[in-house]
């Protein structure tokens, strides 16, 4: 039996590669269906089914978030017989479905948390605040060797942005930074152009807000009062947050649970590369399974691992050589009889 902490994606993990994930007849689509409608929203089987990947439509936050939510609950279900869950990981929305995965959340209760939220980010601000975006660039060269200058010029960026910018998610390799749209102008004119693997960076993402900073403390305190009826539990495996901390089955308080889904997490930046790094070091996991939709998480987690020298690796080519040979990631929708993660 192997032991496996499971990574579930956040935004922008739902590509044109995509198109095609949803089963019509799977017993998870059928059951989150009718939440959806709701809400008057289009289908998300037929948002999936679409001739053709729509930025606008398939990006906008509202069909985005409860796709990359259902798609991930259905490739966790695919998890072999020998793959025992001992932890769960979220990156940023992503946490929303790692509360859904463990049973702190039902399907249906996660998956109206990820739709209201969705939709909540669409508002405005009814006190007026500014709107904003997410700007990512990389602290690592293409050998995932930590880069200084990369770093020295994010802390000037946000040193001169005058408040209008800050962190928004450290995925270890990356930085996601967000601010109002004057502080993501200065972002893309003030980091120096770079570029790692194909793509140039500093990178603008598309139609992001700027979230898990104070700029959406008016989401928060909406999602607070719209959600208070979702019914929170222990999780049936140990959760790891976006600070680092542990939710553990045995000893979570969900008033805390619910408190900090609704309120920090969303307003504060969220530590992808720490919540790794606990499970890591205190459940030594055998693998890491990364459900879809997307493999933009399969290179934040080889640097992971190699930030912690885990099972002796200390570069790119020796976590390569170690993947083909006897993988640590493991691929998801393994051909064979599944099971789901605890509900």
């Amino acid at each position: 039996m192997s032991r496996v902490a499971v990574v579930f994606p956040g935004r922008g993990s739902y590509t044109a590669a995509s198109l095609g994930s949803l089963d019509p007849a799977h017993p998870l689509v059928a059951e989150v269906e009718p939440v959806r409608a709701d809400y008057g929203l289009v289908s998300l089987v037929e948002l999936d089914r679409s001739a053709r990947f729509d930025p606008r439509t398939h990006l906008l936050p509202a069909n985005a978030g409860p796709l990359i939510y259902l798609v991930s609950l259905l490739d966790a279900a695919t998890l072999p017989e020998d793959a025992e869950p001992v932890v769960a990981v979220g990156s940023a929305a992503g946490w929303y479905t790692a509360l859904a995965a463990t049973g702190a959340l039902s399907v249906t209760d996660g998956f109206r948390l990820v739709q209201e939220m969705s939709l909540l980010e669409q508002e405005p601000p009814t006190e007026g605040g500014p709107a904003g975006g997410q700007v990512i660039y990389p602290l690592v060269g293409a050998d995932w060797r930590p880069d200084p200058a990369l770093a020295q010029a994010v802390d000037e960026a946000l040193a001169s942005a005058d408040g209008s910018a800050q962190r928004s998610l450290d995925l270890g390799g990356y930085l996601v930074l967000a601010g109002t749209e004057e502080g993501v102008e200065h972002l893309m004119a003030a980091l120096p152009p770079t570029h790692l693997g194909e793509r140039r960076y500093p990178l603008r993402l598309a139609l992001h807000g700027p979230y898990q900073t104070p700029l959406v403390a008016h989401v928060a305190k909406r999602a607070r009062e719209r959600l208070a009826s979702l019914s929170w539990k222990a999780p049936e495996i140990a959760l790891v947050d976006g600070r680092g901390a542990r939710w553990s089955p045995w000893s979570t308080d969900t008033d805390a649970l619910r408190d900090y889904s609704l309120g920090e997490q969303v307003t504060t930046p969220f530590d992808l590369a720490a919540s790794l790094r606990v499970a890591l070091r205190e459940w030594a996991p055998d693998m890491l399974a990364l459900p879809g939709p997307g493999t933009a998480l399969g290179s934040i987690c080889g640097q992971a691992l190699v930030r912690e020298g885990y099972r002796g690796l200390h570069s790119r080519a020796e976590f390569e050589e170690h993947q083909r040979r006897d993988p640590l990631i493991l691929p998801m929708r393994p051909m064979r009889p599944m099971r789901p993660m605890p509900r």
